[in-house]
């Protein structure tokens, strides 16, 4: 089994930026902690803070990986070209967020992406990526 996570803009600063929000701990230190708890599965990464960058990379492996674990960042809330490139593909796409953005802003309570994608994880912290790659092993068992 082959699963991407993706993270869109300012994700790359976990563990620096506003802490209280996004904990303290780097996203690189927990990939190590992600790929030891499920050895069994090959886990690549991607970040970028940049729109069209999260579109390509979306349409490169929507093809041919398993699942898709999605941070969309501040683009889950403005970017109808994301949830298009969702759309297009044919992996199956798991939404994460670390906080919970329905007890933030209200900006923040719709997201554009969520209507083309299997789920929604929000509001458990870092451990949201360990509950969206379970559900991806568990539905790739079912349709096995």
């Amino acid at each position: 089994m082959k699963i991407i996570i993706i993270n869109g803009p300012n994700l790359n600063l976990l563990g620096t930026r506003e802490k209280t929000i996004y904990g303290n701990q780097n996203f690189e230190s927990y990939l190590e902690k992600l790929k030891a708890e499920f050895s069994g599965i090959s886990i690549d990464y991607y970040q970028s803070n940049v729109e069209g960058e999260l579109i390509n990379k979306l349409h490169e492996v929507g093809f041919n990986y398993d699942g898709i674990v999605f941070n969309g960042g501040g683009y889950t809330h403005t970017s109808v070209a994301i949830s298009d490139a969702i759309a297009a593909i044919n992996t199956p796409v798991v939404e994460v967020h670390i906080s919970n953005i329905h007890a933030r802003e209200e900006f923040r309570h719709l997201s554009l992406i969520t209507k083309e994608c299997a789920g929604l994880i929000t509001g458990f912290g870092l451990y949201g990526y360990n509950m969206g790659i379970n559900y991806l092993i568990e539905n790739q068992t079912q349709t096995e």
